[in-house]
């Protein structure tokens, strides 16, 4: 788009005048001025406002920019002609831009791929690092959409305001017009470039969005408040009469408090017996076929983005960086989020020691509390430029194929279908007893209990990676709540109440399993916390929550995330008083165990935990881990570890309730894979002598 030369300007005249954009009098008039002041002819044309941006760079592209912007980085030696002829081949499949797939691919970054953008237009190249923008120029209230579209206002010159843009595409030329409302014209610049001021300048908004938006938006399912000012005042009510009737009836009340409890513990069993006959049913799975897979035209496809919230883990994410690279999905159309705390300088120079290609996208989030992963999610996504979006741990190996099954399972869905959960399981299954135990235990829950639950239309707590949302309704939803320490399980079930669907996908993420009982405390514990403050939220109106969710999936809430919890309580006092009546022969408990009670507790401990050893012996069939089979005999000492648990996560509920206690992941030795078939000989890697060192 030279305009330096005379023979170029009625050139660019000519054009905008043929094409309708521009009359004989302004380009008259544009060239006086041009004659008097100096300046670029379509500066001119741009700041009169006689023609858009939108349009002028429309009519300019294809006449006057230099090339294919592959040859400019051949000819510039920035790539090989075999790279350029596999590009151009890949562009044939993927249907995006070449520039996109040579940084996709690693063959250049950003900053270079800027440079030879602006050669390519002819347009300035700035560093926003060292050209500062001129803040009064920022709109506060458009940050998220300066993130989520990589471009920002920079200064004001010759009277027209020159925006930062990454690209020059139509799309985002109108809507930077519909924006900033006055003419504009473009320099280019990095993205990553975009990404660090946007940072630096809406770190204070981008914060406040990602603590307290739910809060404000929708306070009623905030965790921020851990009890109401009603419950407080029913808790108190209900605790004085039941001193009271204690008091004054012993016996019958502490009967009464039995059967309430036997009776809840046998309905929440029961529900996880029908539960498992409804999810062994193969009619309810979501099944995506390989031959849909394979007929995918990878052109349609949208862009997908991934977040991996990390901290202190960066031995760890060579693996995840290994695992993203090898999905079958354009490489072009991920938008990976690195999402690293402010202080996580372990992981933070990982991650730039490793020289991670352009798809990589260091998100920094500033020190503010709470201090939790839905929190950095939260702050992530207003960088986020997906139309579906996913969350991976940095220890998953998910199957190759899980985003194209994700986007097909989308679209054989019901419309109001809002995330896909796609299912989980451990590579390090044989490694120990408790791995073993929490690999049975979870084939109970993805492969029979949550496409169960999708059948019965009761509410799904989400696992805590690998499921997919909907961009668009996860915003809607005001993306997690920051202090709810299990965040996919309250957004499950707030995503119900909003009339959305959760569905679960045939393909597995494969995690690495706790194989210290210390750390599994840990992360347990969490788990249980933050089921107590979702029930402790949407239990606020138990009216509303029964209209909201009907009689079935208000009673499945209550049995399986309420009962949960009471089971993890309970348990070990159910068998602590069942052990010493049997070995002691105590007569004590007699008054309060009236023959028909005794026998619903005795059910509960004795057939309710064999039926669960079944439960877990089916996980181990369906799976096809016969050697796991024998050790779901040892279900009630894994239980007890639930229980021990829970009474953790209870304690720490009523004195620490926003704490998101760290599970240490990288300590198994062996390899992280989707391949279960290579997991079964288990394959040893060294283990990390230290955080950020590569073994």
């Amino acid at each position: 788009m030279s305009q330096s030369g005379g023979g170029a300007k009625p050139r660019i005249g000519e054009l905008l005048m043929g094409r309708g954009l521009i009359s004989n009098d302004q380009l008259e008039q544009a060239l006086l001025l041009q004659k008097l002041e100096g300046g670029r002819l379509g500066d001119i044309f741009l700041a009169k406002g006689w023609v858009s941006a939108v349009d002028f760079y429309d009519a300019l592209t294809d006449h006057f920019r230099r090339g294919r912007i592959g040859d400019l980085l051949l000819e510039r030696e920035l790539i090989t002609e075999k790279q350029l002829l596999e590009a151009v081949e890949t562009q044939k499949h993927w249907g995006t831009r070449l520039g996109d797939i040579i940084q996709a691919r690693g063959w250049v970054k950003p900053y270079v791929l800027g440079k030879t953008l602006s050669e390519h237009f002819e347009k300035p190249n700035v560093d926003l690092l060292r050209d500062r923008i001129d803040e009064s120029l920022i709109d506060r209230d458009s940050l998220s959409i300066y993130s989520g579209n990589l471009f920002v206002p920079w200064r004001r010159q010759g009277g027209l305001l020159k925006v930062a843009v990454v690209d020059v595409n139509p799309q985002l030329l109108r809507m930077v017009d519909q924006l900033v409302g006055e003419p504009f014209d473009i320099v280019i610049t990095s993205k990553f470039d975009i990404i660090w001021v946007l940072q630096e300048i809406g770190n204070q908004f981008y914060t406040e969005k990602s603590v307290h938006e739910l809060a404000n938006s929708k306070p009623e399912f905030s965790a921020s408040e851990v009890f109401t000012a009603k419950q407080i005042i029913f808790l108190f009510i209900w605790m004085t009469f039941s001193v009271i009737t204690v008091t004054i009836w012993p016996v019958n009340s502490l009967v009464l408090f039995n059967v309430l409890i036997s009776v809840f513990l046998l309905l929440n069993f029961g529900l996880r017996i029908v539960l498992t006959w409804v999810g062994g049913d193969k009619h309810f799975d979501n099944l995506v076929t390989d031959e849909e897979v394979l007929a995918v035209d990878e052109r349609s496809l949208p862009v997908y983005s991934i977040l991996l919230p990390m901290y202190h883990e960066a031995a760890t994410l060579p693996n995840i960086a290994q695992a993203l690279r090898s999905i079958d999905y354009p490489l072009s159309k991920l938008d990976i989020k690195l999402i690293l705390e402010h202080d996580d300088d372990e992981t933070i120079d990982k991650a730039k020691e490793l020289g991670l290609e352009g798809i990589f996208e260091i998100i920094r989030v500033p020190d503010s509390l709470p201090k939790t992963k839905p929190k950095a999610c939260n702050y992530a996504l207003h960088f986020c430029r997906g139309e579906l979006a996913t969350i991976y741990d940095g220890e998953d190996a998910p199957e190759p194929d899980q985003l194209k099954k994700a986007v097909i399972a989308f679209k054989k869905a019901p419309e109001n279908t809002a995330v896909i959960q796609a299912r989980l399981n451990y590579f390090n299954v044989a490694e120990n007893w408790l791995t073993r135990m929490f690999t049975m235990e979870y084939s109970l829950w993805f492969d029979f209990y949550l496409p169960a639950l999708d059948a019965l239309r009761i509410p799904i707590p989400l696992g805590g990676t690998s499921n997919h949302f909907k961009m668009d309704v996860l915003r809607e939803m005001e993306g997690w709540d920051p202090y709810n320490v299990t965040e996919d399980c309250d957004l499950g079930v707030r995503l119900t109440q909003a009339g959305y669907r959760v569905g679960v996908l045939n393909s597995t993420t494969f995690e690495e399993a706790n194989n210290s009982i210390p750390n599994w405390i840990r992360q347990r514990s969490r788990w249980l916390k933050g089921y107590m403050q979702s029930y402790l939220v949407h239990m606020r109106s138990p009216i509303k929550l029964y209209g909201k969710l009907g009689f079935v999936g208000f009673w499945g809430f209550q049995f399986f995330i309420g009962g949960t919890i009471v089971s993890a309580l309970l348990t070990p006092i159910m068998f602590f008083m069942y052990i010493l009546w049997l070995v002691t022969s105590t007569t004590v408990f007699d008054p309060y165990f009236p023959p028909v009670v005794l026998y619903i507790t005795l059910f509960n401990l004795l057939i309710a935990n064999g039926f669960l050893i079944y439960l877990f012996m089916l996980s181990g069939f369906k799976r096809r881990y016969f050697s796991l089979i024998p050790w779901a005999l040892t279900v009630p000492l894994y239980w007890l570890l639930q229980s021990w648990a829970g009474y953790k996560g209870f304690w720490q509920l009523i004195h620490n309730p926003f704490y998101w206690e760290k599970t240490h992941h990288g300590l198994t030795t062996f390899e992280v894979t989707h391949d279960m078939g290579a997991a079964g000989k288990s394959p040893v890697r060294p283990a990390p002598s230290s955080a950020g060192v590569k073994p």
